[in-house]
């Protein structure tokens, strides 16, 4: 089974004051914000730069936040990893979620800040005790791998059921690949397989590999060969270099689809590109 669990970034602005009461937020003359917010969301982010910048030094942490996205996502100024990380440090210390969830994501990459993965997990933990489904997720995956924190896959599973509740695709992929192995959770086949199956139809390339898995041998369902070469088709039209490998072993094995050789070299190639031991040996064995 895949054992990769993935970090997420949040990129979006609010029109509305976020985490906190309006009576917390500092309001500046006119709201400055507001007006920079309308011309952002009018794609003028040069001018929204403007008026976020004046808002944010007199303050607001909603325009600290936007000021954040924008150099992290280069709109209106260059992109500047640097200045990202400076307006998220000072949203976040006034206890903005996705702020905090942002500088999480820098301290966890590197990213405009010398890499730190238990300043990750805990602006991580920060923001996901707030309710932040990203966070949620975020952090389970440092429990998960005891990156930046003791690794603690109870507390894995507790953030990201958390963050699966809400909807988090990439947390529903992880709480699946919990209930799989049994880590941190009662091991359970078949929830694995309801939780891989949300996220394998909302697009997840590492639920949908997992779900091929699950029908390749008949783990939570009913064996099916075809259903597993179909589900790692989809993953492996999306990159994945395990889904590719054994996407390659089904046209090898003639398992779920026609037997075709050369099919089947085509994607162990594809996925020894991504560095696959697995696909690299079968290249060779079938020399």
């Amino acid at each position: 089974m895949k054992q990769a669990v993935r970090m997420s970034l949040v990129l979006f602005l609010l029109a509305m004051p976020f985490c906190m009461s309006a009576q917390t937020r500092t309001i500046v003359k006119e709201d400055i914000y507001t007006r920079g917010l309308e011309y952002y969301n009018a794609g003028n982010y040069a001018e929204a730069i403007k008026w976020f910048t004046e808002a944010a030094e007199k303050g607001d942490y909603a325009a600290q936040f936007a000021l954040g996205i924008c150099y992290e996502k280069g709109q209106g100024v260059d992109v500047n990893y640097e200045q990202a990380v400076l307006w998220y440090e000072k949203a976040a210390e006034k206890g903005v979620a996705p702020a905090q969830t942002n500088l999480g994501f820098c301290y966890e990459n590197g990213q405009g800040v010398a890499q730190d993965f238990t300043q990750a997990a805990y602006w991580y933990l920060k923001a996901a005790e707030q309710g932040n489904a990203v966070a949620q997720n975020n952090i389970g995956s440092c429990y998960y791998n005891g990156q930046g924190i003791t690794q603690d896959y109870t507390q894995a599973a507790k953030w990201y059921k958390l963050a699966a509740d809400q909807g988090n695709v990439q947390a529903i992929a992880n709480l699946g690949l919990c209930y799989y192995h049994g880590q941190g959770i009662t091991q359970d086949y078949e929830q694995a397989v309801h939780w891989y199956q949300i996220a394998a139809k909302s697009g997840n390339a590492q639920a949908q590999y997992n779900l091929g898995i699950c029908y390749k041998n008949g783990h939570g369902i009913a064996q099916n060969y075809e259903e597993a070469v179909r589900w790692f088709r989809k993953a492996a039209g999306q990159g994945d270099a395990d889904a590719q490998a054994s996407l390659g072993v089904c046209y090898y094995n003639g398992e779920g689809v026609a037997k075709d050789v050369a099919t089947a070299r085509y994607w162990w190639q594809k996925a020894a590109k991504q560095g696959s031991q697995a696909a690299k040996k079968n290249l060779a064995d079938c020399h």
